[in-house]
């Protein structure tokens, strides 16, 4: 799988620190795209983006926090980390609470949000890779029939075949072949790896 390439959103109604931050960025060879309001940035963005969103607190008529509930409500899971000058605990709070990757004060130090930005690409790729590992899942469990579904349920919580057949009036050699074209269509080379890829799917287990 070929992992995105990541972007840094800059989002800040402060022309003087979109510019200084775009160059300190480029330098260190991070995409950047700078923004001058929250609207102009939700105007042509892509949910889906790789990246992470270096955002301002303090903006007219449309401020950080409203633009990171924006966000929340359109299942983006671009991480955010928050600049201000006028921060303050209660603030802070609120926006790590609502999954916030970072709250950082005005001036700030370059390392700092530089290995705040690192870190932020970091939790960005491992989310997208869970996210398409489950939808991977997801395309498999599709394949299943009606009937092979039910064996994978009963399956997973623990019964064995000639209880899978009892329950669902076959025999048992009809489960055992059901169980094989379920092993085969999910991609499963053994039952803890049918079990992982069932619980990924969102199947309970056990």
């Amino acid at each position: 799988m070929s992992e995105a390439v990541p972007t840094v959103f800059l989002v800040d109604d402060d022309a003087a620190v979109l510019k200084g931050l775009g160059r300190l960025l480029a330098a260190v060879g991070m995409s950047v795209l700078a923004f001058d309001s929250p609207r102009r940035f939700l105007d042509g963005f892509d949910p889906a983006a790789a990246g992470c969103l270096v955002l301002d607190v303090a903006m007219p008529e449309f401020d950080g926090l409203e633009l990171q509930q924006e966000l929340a409500a359109l299942d983006c899971d671009l991480p955010i980390i928050f600049l201000t000058g006028h921060g303050d605990i209660p603030t802070s709070v609120r926006a790590v609470k609502r999954g916030a990757a970072d709250f950082l004060t005005k001036p700030v130090d370059d390392e700092v949000l530089l290995a705040a930005i690192r870190h932020a690409f970091d939790r960005n790729a491992e989310v997208r890779r869970s996210h398409e590992a489950r939808t991977a899942v997801e395309k498999r469990l599709a394949t299943l029939s009606s009937r092979e579904h039910e064996v994978l349920e009963r399956v997973a919580t623990g019964r064995l075949n000639k209880q899978i057949a009892a329950e669902l009036g076959l025999v048992e050699k009809t489960v055992k072949v059901h169980r094989a074209h379920v092993m085969n269509k999910m991609g499963a080379r053994t039952l803890a790896e049918l079990l992982s890829l069932a619980e990924l799917a969102g199947i309970r287990i056990g």
